[in-house]
């Protein structure tokens, strides 16, 4: 996974006019924590960080170089959750969790289906169910997408997560019985499902380090 590197400014001022004058500056007030750390707030571009996601195959899944301006500090981060402007669509907010590179995350990846399978080719349809995994893995071992081989199914034939091709070292959380991808009739049929099925812990879609640890407690900026 490629790593993009993004300056950050220490933030001083905190609380609701900082963080507006901020945002009409064209700055996004942000806090850093996690890797055993303290929490830490800053200030990022709106621009800039906008263009590295943009620019990168992994968007909000990337992995961040923070570059504390004026120091030589830097820190290995993705974001955990970013706030939008509902009429904006603007960031107004973004939480960045530090990550160290030998340590396991969690987060998601995209399914990719790719072919055309037989039972949709005899009329069918694909019913694609999953289209992102809860994954958990090294920072570096965060694959782009969970690529799925459709081309062999026939009518009323389905792939489980058990049954995916997955990247070295990396671990699927979701339930092994869970369809992902199958060939149904165009009248709506229910997919079958194991009756002995046990859901697992949800898990959070945002990178979460393991182990655990606090989460600060949220900034009142709003």
């Amino acid at each position: 996974m490629a790593e993009l590197t993004l300056e950050v400014v220490r933030r001083e001022e905190q609380g609701k006019g900082a963080a507006g004058r901020l945002r009409r500056s064209g700055k996004v007030p942000a806090v850093v924590y996690g890797g055993h750390r303290e929490t830490v707030p800053i200030t990022v571009d709106r621009k800039a960080v906008t263009e590295l996601i943009q620019r990168s195959e992994h968007g909000v899944r990337s992995i961040f170089i923070l570059k504390m301006s004026g120091t030589d500090q830097q820190r290995h981060a993705m974001i955990k959750d970013i706030q939008i402007d509902p009429i904006s669509r603007k960031m107004t907010h973004i939480d960045f969790v530090r990550v160290l590179m030998d340590e396991v995350i969690r987060t998601t990846v995209p399914v990719h289906v790719t072919g055309t399978p037989i039972g949709v080719k005899e009329g069918g349809i694909l019913d694609f169910q999953v289209r992102d995994l809860h994954v958990e893995c090294l920072p570096n071992a965060i694959p782009d997408k969970i690529d799925v081989e459709v081309s062999q199914l026939a009518m009323h034939q389905y792939i489980r997560i058990s049954e995916l091709q997955l990247p070295g070292g990396v671990k699927v959380l979701d339930d092994p019985e869970r369809v992902v991808v199958g060939v149904t009739h165009l009248r709506a049929e229910a997919i079958p499902t194991p009756e002995a099925a046990v859901p697992v812990e949800e898990v959070l879609a945002e990178p979460e380090v393991i182990p655990r640890g606090k989460k600060p407690e949220e900034e009142q900026e709003e």
